[in-house]
């Protein structure tokens, strides 16, 4: 999942690194780089369900090139980073509030029907979107602040980006085991008499 991220980014980082060059030259990499991505994955016959975020960067890009190009003087472009990043958590929270969270389709693909089935899946993968829904809306106010208080400090605004995008992508990688062992002490505290049930050996969600 964490390496499904990483790659789902890319257009976001080049976004960001050829901005810092030119805006226009940004906006169309960013779109290059979604669209190239997406078409990769369209071609591998991927879920649409986990496609939603490379879908929604997409059309962010097209939007933000079309903008870049026809009104390069606007001011929204030195809000470039702050918007992307914006865009990201209104998707993710939509897809949270629709009961659709992004990440259950993500996860989908390294399990089995059944796991899927399960309310611990669900819950999982719920509990993960609205740690990236709620990194993503931090990560945007603060780079708002940044590039209007700031917008020459470079070191700050990658520091911001950064931190944005690991902490739930540390957070990723660590809560499906602990929640799945919290279920399982919860279930076996709950049921003492009954044969505990061995425990996935998978944290794939």
């Amino acid at each position: 999942m964490l390496l499904h991220y990483a790659r789902m980014y890319a257009p976001w980082i080049l976004l960001a690194v050829v901005s810092g060059w030119n805006a226009q030259a940004g906006a169309i990499t960013g779109l290059l780089a979604a669209a190239l991505l997406l078409a990769l994955d369209l071609r591998r016959r991927r879920p649409a369900d986990s496609l939603i975020l490379e879908i929604s960067t997409t059309v962010f890009m097209a939007l933000l090139t079309a903008l870049a190009l026809t009104a390069p003087g606007s001011g929204l472009l030195h809000y470039g980073a702050s918007m992307a990043i914006g865009w990201l958590a209104l998707t993710a929270w939509a897809t949270i509030v629709t009961g659709h969270p992004f990440t259950e389709g993500i996860a989908r693909r390294d399990v089995s029907a059944d796991i899927a089935a399960t309310e611990l899946f669900k819950r999982i993968t719920r509990t993960i979107a609205i740690a990236w829904a709620t990194g993503f809306t931090a990560t945007a106010i603060v780079l708002t602040f940044v590039q209007h208080a700031a917008p020459d400090n470079t070191l700050l605004l990658v520091i911001v980006k950064i931190c944005g995008f690991t902490i739930p992508a540390v957070f990723t990688a660590r809560y499906p085991e602990t929640a799945q062992k919290r279920y399982f002490a919860e279930l076996e505290t709950a049921n003492p008499t009954t044969t505990p049930m061995p425990h996935p050996q998978s944290n794939r969600y």
